[in-house]
């Protein structure tokens, strides 16, 4: 009966999303609405607590929005957009999904999903946008290129699946390598597809983003907003002795800035603080009130039942290891939970059911995060839709065909 009445309360959930209500409001309303019949009302309200301090989110976010305040403040972002724009008329057709195979490199340097969305999102949505790109679009071909992680050693999967292979975690990245790239390749054409169905790819005016012909560019500002990722790229690969996380970068990049432009000083910290004001209110209230929603649904047993229904279904063990992950990340907006579940408990068994231990982890650890880079209550698509000014949802209709056309190609790689 619990199970039955969760079900339908996500049903309504999506319902409302779907119709554009708020989504703080809708997820928050629901996840407490959830715990209170769960009989744990206050399961909800401590995950509100804890959301409310999730700091590795809050710095992200809140500097990376800052740092954009500042590039707007300072004129710099005009300078990358009118240099950038020159170009643009000349590789228009390759601007989607070039961005998608950007933001897939970036994460694989940095294995963070919201820290790449973060700041990513900050140079390519506006840019796209300028370009004449449907914000949905951008931050939807933003959001395709979050799973880059799958190829990084520091992904917390991998040395999972590594340890219970008895191999290397080079082995497993190695074996998954190929069916990561097919599915990307996948992923960057059908959301291209998608924006030429739906004419979002031309003809979108963005105020104050627009390039100007008699724009006179100065190269050091228009590098401005590239430095951070820069910064965050090089320490993560070619020069150790330069590792640093997402908040040190951005406050390094609004410090050079200063130098650079030499506007006031004062004005520029307001700029800053404003945005990280604004991220707070609009992109962290959503990530909060996606934590309470899944707290709900954890109070009422749906994310328990669904991972023992995928482990106790052994017929069907192929299936679940790919989709049974990818459901669990859209609905719950992460793919940790079931695929750590899965690899933990199935994955050693792999042999029974006539798979490799390598191939059964990976293909429960790619369905996972395919399904949270699908989900609209995921932290880097909250993040993109901030950035971008639209309803995380409006991301999802975009980018459900696109994740669906790489788990296709990406599970039929790993399975054969």
């Amino acid at each position: 009966m619990m199970l039955t009445i969760g079900v339908i309360l996500v049903i309504i959930t999506i319902y409302f999303l779907v119709k554009r209500y708020d989504a703080r409001l809708v997820l928050l309303v629901s996840g407490i609405l959830m715990a209170c019949v769960a009989g744990t009302p206050m399961a909800a309200l401590d995950a509100f607590a804890k959301e409310m301090t999730n700091a590795g989110l809050i710095q992200a976010v809140c500097s990376v929005m800052g740092f954009a305040m500042v590039m707007r403040f300072t004129e710099c972002d005009k300078h990358l957009i009118n240099l950038l724009a020159s170009g643009l008329g000349k590789v228009r057709p390759l601007l989607i999904p070039g961005v998608v195979v950007a933001t897939y490199a970036v994460n694989v340097a940095l294995p963070s999903a919201a820290g790449t969305a973060a700041a990513a999102g900050a140079i390519f949505v506006p840019l796209m946008m300028s370009a004449g790109v449907h914000p949905a679009i951008a931050a939807a071909a933003v959001k395709c290129g979050t799973y880059g992680s799958m190829l990084n050693p520091g992904l917390a999967h991998n040395p999972v699946v590594a340890k219970i292979a008895g191999v290397g975690v080079m082995d497993v990245i190695a074996f998954q390598f190929k069916a990561n790239i097919a599915s990307l390749i996948v992923a960057a054409i059908l959301i291209t597809a998608v924006a030429y169905y739906k004419k979002e790819h031309k003809g979108y005016h963005a105020e104050g983003l627009e390039a100007d012909n008699a724009f006179k560019v100065n190269l050091l500002y228009a590098l401005m907003p590239m430095f951070p990722i820069l910064l965050l790229l090089l320490g993560a690969t070619l020069v150790p002795a330069l590792k640093t996380d997402v908040p040190q970068a951005m406050i390094i990049g609004c410090a050079l800035a200063l130098l650079v432009t030499r506007k006031n000083p004062i004005r520029l910290s307001n700029a800053f603080f404003n945005g990280m004001g604004k991220a707070y209110g609009e992109i962290i209230g959503i990530i909060i009130a996606a934590g309470v929603f899944v707290s709900g649904l954890t109070a009422m047993g749906l994310v328990k039942a669904f991972i023992e229904a995928m482990l106790h279904n052994p017929a069907i063990v192929k299936l679940c290891a790919a989709v049974g992950p990818f459901i669990l990340g859209f609905v719950v907006g992460s793919g940790d939970a079931a695929t750590m579940a899965f690899n933990q408990a199935v994955t050693p068994h792999a042999a029974d059911f006539g798979m490799g231990t390598i191939q059964m982890g990976s293909m429960a650890t790619l369905g996972g995060t395919l399904g949270r880079t699908m989900s609209p209550i995921a932290g880097a698509t909250i993040i993109v839709a901030g950035i971008a000014g639209i309803n995380p949802m409006e991301v999802t209709k975009r980018n459900w065909l696109p994740m669906m056309g790489a788990m296709i190609i990406g599970m039929a790689l790993l399975m054969y």
